[in-house]
């Protein structure tokens, strides 16, 4: 079995910072990941707020990685893992495919997978008009009509890349306010084929062999009774039941936010009702000693690509204090 000092699991902002950082401690580094970039590759717009850059796209910041993971000699497989165990001192990664690799050291990098809305439809249309990247399949729907599902950023940032493409975009939020930056929504605002459609609870997605149509519920009578109630206890429930309305749209493009990417360590690590990796916020190092959590997949509060690099810094960082403890506690013991 190959052992290595240290396995990165994950290749996006955080896993290839980490593997960086640990290259030049002249650790033996294995990284495994589904791909390189994470959810910086399907970026759908230009990243303005990473230092050293005035304006990179997604794709072009990946392209830096591989580049700079070359420079670095870091060996990166394409692999998903299943699971991660104690074995003895070490750590054992399992992965789908039946490989398995051993460490002394561990840093869980996964950061975090599209979430899903769980309606009808959603499944079925799945790569026949449901898509979670618009910027990977935003041309396909060049003059279609679209719907974006979330008023985030991500929900606006998407919207804006795809009126490049698309006759026409509703973005649909449940709420009667939306989460996107003011610079987003002031964006937003100023093109003509962008429609956001608030208080949209969305209830289906229909077609045939493609997406045809989604349908939502307007609750904003709902809210309106609500808020009556809370003044006039006899006018609940007056206001009228919440009314379906369809769309015609040929695409369906979800973006309510992200999942951490952290089922396969359950058993290692401490999970908060987000399924959040818990760490102690000065070394990474999560509950187990030697395995250590950076980006999307912890609980840190902003998720932000400098910040995800940074905590792949810290945490080869780290790891490499806790490797060469463990090495003189070995070699001491021999």
């Amino acid at each position: 079995m190959e052992t290595y000092d240290l396995i990165i699991i994950g290749a996006g902002p955080a896993g290839i910072s980490a593997g960086i950082y640990a290259a030049r401690q002249r650790l033996s580094i294995l990284i495994i990941s589904k791909d390189i970039g994470g959810q910086v590759a399907k970026k759908a717009v230009d990243i303005e707020n990473y230092p050293g850059f005035t304006k990179i796209s997604g794709p072009d910041l990946v392209d830096i990685y591989k580049k700079q993971a070359k420079e670095n000699n870091l060996e990166i497989l394409q692999g998903e893992v299943e699971k991660i165990e104690k074995s003895g001192e070490d750590f054992l990664i399992h992965l789908k495919n039946g490989k398995e690799y051993q460490a002394t050291s561990v840093i869980v990098a996964t950061g975090a997978e599209s979430r899903k809305i769980n309606i009808p439809g959603e499944e079925e249309f799945a790569g026949k008009g449901v898509s979670y990247c618009s910027l990977c399949d935003g041309p396909v729907f060049k003059d279609k009509v679209v719907a974006v599902i979330g008023g985030g950023n991500n929900g606006f940032e998407s919207a804006l890349f795809l009126s490049n493409y698309v006759k026409q975009i509703y973005i649909l939020e449940y709420s009667d306010t939306v989460k996107a930056d003011l610079e987003n929504q002031e964006l937003v605002g100023s093109y003509k084929n962008i429609e956001v459609i608030k208080n949209a609870k969305v209830a289906r997605i229909e077609g045939d062999k493609f997406v045809k149509s989604i349908t939502y519920e307007d609750v904003s009578n709902e809210a309106a009774s609500a808020k009556a109630s809370a003044f006039d206890k006899s006018s609940a429930g007056q206001a009228g039941e919440p009314r379906e309305k369809t769309l015609d749209v040929q695409g369906v493009f979800v973006e309510i936010g992200y999942v951490p990417s952290t089922s396969f360590v359950n058993d290692l690590v401490e999970l908060n009702e987000n399924k959040e990796i818990v760490f102690d916020p000065k070394t990474l190092e999560t509950k187990t000693p030697g395995l250590f959590s950076a980006g999307d997949c912890n609980v840190s509060k902003y998720k932000q690509i400098v910040m995800a690099s940074g905590q792949g810094a810290s945490s080869a960082l780290s790891a490499y204090e806790y490797i060469k403890k463990e090495n003189h506690k070995r070699n001491k013991h021999e």
